[in-house]
């Protein structure tokens, strides 16, 4: 009986593999089934799309070190999917998709695509703007027949962000496509799914533009243009040409640094020089073992991250290193408006390769691009981009233009100094208050100072005018006294310096019915004198009313005119540095400076200057952003209060009329 009910279950098992041997079933043997259409339907928003969809997708997140209790300082790895695809008739060049982060992201990588604002890890508390690599264009799907890999890019990012709770990953404020003539309605968020579908807007009308290969070049505040004018099998010949295109945008004795990928190295250079020289680097690299004959100590540098910096003056007209256009300027960056022939810079590099790259049309130009100064706004570059060729005129002097082989475009833009960064900074005062209001504490930041015999968070004491004069290490006794005198406490720790080699003093001067003026100062509290100094002020709606500044140039900056831009007349446009008083054994080092009135009109009825209109809302100096007070003076209420202090007597006079008109009548 065991045997017969094995050989029964046996033949039950076997029974279905028999039956589909004898009657096959076409829905098993292809996947045409309601799974695999399950499988390959899209997304809903997705089908619905006639534009470009966008979709942002979280996908985890994992607590990383140090733990802490404070839940909004604690960091979280995460990892998200970001698609975008292109549904309509109309291809998409150059797509840009801009990822409204918010908090405190930065971004590590990002697999398909690079950030328009600089290179990874990127701080993208702002948001950040992905721009596809390789794939920079977006085709339809009629010219390619549906082709995923041509009409939409996913994207992988990794990254780090700060507080939350649960497992859940934070999805970002917003996403859109930033590109010229398209809308985005906002996204919809679901889970942990952000979607939106961008139209383009049947309204707009966009410039002609020349057609372009490579994607179109980006417009930023400092564009940089790497450009290959020769091409050999083991080198080539490169030039890079920088031009500051912004306003109030500034660098003084530039550096600028870059990082081979593939173990290239300087050959020589023109227009500019390297920091450091040391061949050695590469004696022992890959490069010396594949150039064996080669002197490298004739060699301009061998590092992987090269420091140039621009030649001086006197250098212009040297026959080796010199004889360029818009060379040899000690560094310096000015804007256009100001001195069109030191807004540009040019320098040449012979660049030598090693294997694998040695062909005639292997070039890798160098990544993480950063460039910096002294007394300058702070840059943050992007990624090198390639554009189509630059042309150039022709050496011959016939009416012809020559190509370079090929060429890339770097972005680099201004940056908002951080608390407590900034490099200059600036104190109020005014007419109608006699204390004046110092720069903040620690403004430029309190890295070398002992905070343990100051205090780096206090609120900064008020002052007498004329102590703004004095070194910061000369006033304890003055703002002690002056406390004193108006009947404010004194801590026990004081505040700690503002430790800025600039600062500027704004003091409202005047205020009539019809007009006002303020007066500025420039105060250089470093040991090196400022060359052509510049400086901009950003009075909001009331610089409309601007009228005249007297000891500097001034004008207003377009295309809304309401920030003032004023440097020094000529003999005028040298900013001395910190000297010795007329007795150093007594008196305080004195620092360097300048001073200006500008006057204004009353343009707008409702103009209250003490109360705020007549104070500055940005103030920059050489096109770094200084740090303002976070208050300013406040009109005396005396006249008020004293009328007050006479307010029973007043009553009393009043009440005796009274009682004698009383008795009259």
């Amino acid at each position: 009986m065991k045997i017969r009910y094995v050989h029964l279950n046996l033949l039950l098992l076997l029974l279905p593999i028999i039956n589909l041997l004898l009657f096959p079933t076409p829905s098993l043997a292809q996947d045409y089934g309601e799974d695999a259409e399950k499988k390959d339907t899209p997304p809903p928003g997705l089908a619905r799309c006639n534009g470009v969809y966008m979709s942002y997708i979280s996908g985890g997140r994992e607590k990383l070190y140090p733990r802490t209790k404070n839940v909004t300082a604690q960091a979280w790895s995460f990892k998200a999917t970001a698609m975008i695809v292109n549904t309509g008739t109309e291809e998409v060049k150059g797509w840009e998709m801009f990822v409204g982060y918010r908090h405190r992201e930065i971004i590590v990588s990002a697999t398909g695509a690079v950030s328009s604002d600089g290179d990874f890890p990127y701080d993208a508390s702002n948001g950040t703007t992905f721009i596809g690599s390789p794939n920079t264009d977006l085709k339809t799907s009629i010219e390619t027949a549906g082709d995923y890999t041509q009409i939409s890019t996913n994207i992988e990012i990794t990254g780090t962000l700060f507080g939350g709770r649960g497992t859940a990953t934070p999805l970002p404020r917003t996403i859109k496509l930033v590109n010229d003539g398209w809308e985005c309605p906002a996204a919809n968020s679901k889970g942990g799914t952000m979607q939106v579908c961008c139209k383009r807007n049947p309204k707009f009308k966009p410039k002609e533009k020349k057609k372009t290969k490579f994607m179109r070049r980006r417009h930023g505040d400092l564009n940089i243009i790497y450009d290959v004018l020769q091409a050999y099998t083991s080198n080539y010949m490169a030039q890079v040409t920088i031009d500051n295109d912004s306003p109030l945008g500034r660098l003084d004795h530039w550096n600028l640094t870059w990082e081979w990928m593939r173990g290239e190295f300087i050959h020589s250079l023109r227009g500019a020089y390297s920091a450091e020289k040391n061949p050695s680097e590469c004696l022992h690299s890959k490069a010396g073992q594949f150039y064996g004959d080669l002197d490298f100590s004739q060699v301009a540098t061998c590092q992987k991250k090269p420091i140039i910096k621009d030649l001086p003056a006197e250098r212009k007209d040297d026959k080796l290193l010199g004889k360029l256009p818009f060379c040899c300027k000690n560094g310096t960056l000015l804007p256009a408006h100001m001195d069109s022939s030191k807004s540009r810079a040019i320098f040449q590099l012979q660049v030598y390769k090693v294997p694998p790259d040695q062909n005639r049309t292997a070039f890798f130009p160098p990544q993480h691009w950063k460039i910096d100064g002294i007394v300058n706004p702070q840059y943050k570059c992007g990624t090198p981009i390639r554009v189509d060729a630059t042309g150039f005129p022709d050496p011959s002097g016939l009416q012809a233009t020559t190509y370079a082989i090929a060429s890339w475009q770097v972005v680099c833009n201004i940056t908002k100094p951080k608390p407590k960064s900034a490099r200059c900074c600036v104190s109020y005062s005014a007419f109608y208050n006699d204390s004046a209001i110092p720069c903040n504490t620690c403004a430029c930041g309190c890295g070398d100072i002992d905070t343990d015999t100051c205090n780096a968070n206090a609120r900064p004491l008020l002052l007498p005018p004329d102590s703004l004069l004095v070194p910061f290490e000369n006033r304890t006794l003055k703002a002690k006294v002056w406390a004193r005198r108006k009947h404010m406490a004194v801590p026990k720790k004081l505040p700690c310096p503002d430790n800025c080699g600039i600062s500027l003093n704004w003091h409202v001067n005047s205020d009539y019915a019809d007009g006002w003026s303020a007066r500025v100062t420039l105060f250089n509290w470093g040991a090196n004198a400022v060359e052509d100094w510049f400086a901009a002020v950003d009075l909001g709606k009331t610089g409309l009313g601007y009228e005249n500044v007297y000891s500097f140039n001034g004008t207003r900056v377009p295309p809304k005119n309401q920030t003032i831009f004023f440097q020094g007349v000529r003999g005028m446009n040298f900013l001395i540095g910190l000297t010795n008083g007329s007795n150093p054994a007594r008196d305080p080092q004195v620092p360097g400076k300048m001073q200006s009135v500008i006057s204004f009109k009353k343009h707008l009825g409702s103009l209250n200057i003490p109360r705020g209109d007549g104070f500055p809302k940005r103030v920059f100096f050489n096109g770094e952003e200084c740090e303002l007070p976070k208050y300013f003076p406040k009109k005396s209420h005396g006249e008020r209060l004293s009328c007050i202090r006479f307010l029973p007597s007043i009553l009393l006079v009043i009440t005796t009329f009274l009682v004698i008109i009383n008795d009259r009548f």
